[in-house]
């Protein structure tokens, strides 16, 4: 089982906000992520489920992220 993991700039892109703010939402543990020596690197599915999360939060009708939807 191979799965590509996600470097802090990918999902600063996926989620259209800074490099910054995707570390701060790594270091807080919103976005849990995986360390592999030095390099921190987030799951894809852990990605998803914090933008669905967070999709739903005062929303209505929003429909689920999957990456599987081709939007990497």
């Amino acid at each position: 089982m191979q799965q590509q993991l996600l470097k802090s700039d990918e999902v600063a892109r996926i989620l259209h906000v800074s490099r910054s703010f995707a570390y701060l939402l790594m270091k807080r543990g919103d976005i849990p992520t995986v360390h592999v020596g030095n390099a921190v690197r987030v799951r894809p599915e852990d990605l998803e489920r914090y933008i669905n999360i967070n999709a739903t939060r005062g929303a209505t009708n929003v429909p689920s992220f999957s990456f599987k939807d081709g939007l990497h």
